[in-house]
């Protein structure tokens, strides 16, 4: 039986390895989870003996193939419930996130597959992040960051990348939400801040911010 620790660390793996892609050193792990390398280090040993993590000392760690089904399982469980919680519960963007780090670590695959029914199979969750459906196929969508757009041009958003509380209240705050129409008016060399138009009104997004707001072109 994996255990929630497990879970988490195998989440963080997935997503620091670009899905489960490339290796990852342990102090990048250590960061991402506020913990010590001699702590990850114990647990990427366990994940091996389990043949959920790959680890080679000076080397880094990378998910087998079962690692990377149990990560996908994983995230497809957390933005189903970010879904549910936005949609039949009104919960806005900004509180789901935290709430879905608790109720991912459910382990009935039936509860998920009928919660996955339920919704009529999303294929997105609220901040734009692809749901993978039961065989981990994710849905493709060409998208790039606010600070790569080009002046004159119009997009749709369609996702966020930074997705805290205080990003997304921020977003809020100024009208920007997934499917917001957003027209690049002019970039600031000075400080690459750039000057957008919404439906009603133009702002001066700071780069911070270009830089989390995925678009695709309209």
């Amino acid at each position: 039986m994996i255990t929630l620790t497990e879970e988490n660390y195998i989440k963080a793996i997935y997503h620091l390895g670009n899905n489960g892609i490339n290796s990852v050193n342990t102090n990048a792990i250590a960061e991402a989870m506020s913990t010590k390398a001699s702590s990850v280090t114990d647990m990427v040993k366990k994940l091996s003996e389990k043949n959920y993590a790959d680890y080679k000392k000076y080397q880094g760690v990378t998910l087998t193939d079962d690692g990377r089904r149990v990560a996908v399982n994983i995230i497809r469980k957390h933005r189903l419930w970010e879904v549910f919680l936005v949609e039949k519960l009104n919960f806005s963007w900004d509180e789901v996130h935290e709430v879905a780090e608790h109720l991912e670590h459910i382990k009935s695959d039936k509860l998920i597959d009928e919660l996955d029914a339920f919704l009529e199979f999303p294929t997105y969750d609220p901040h734009g992040d692809p749901i993978p459906d039961k065989e981990g196929n994710f849905k493709h969508i060409e998208k790039i960051v606010l600070a790569k757009a080009e002046v004159g041009s119009t997009y749709k958003c369609v996702g966020v990348d930074d997705t805290s509380s205080h990003f997304l209240k921020y977003l809020d705050s100024n009208n920007i939400g997934l499917g917001t129409i957003i027209t690049i008016k002019h970039k600031e060399p000075f400080d690459n801040s750039i000057k957008i138009a919404l439906e009603n009104s133009e702002i001066v997004v700071s780069q911070s911010v270009a830089k989390n707001l995925y678009l695709k072109r309209v």
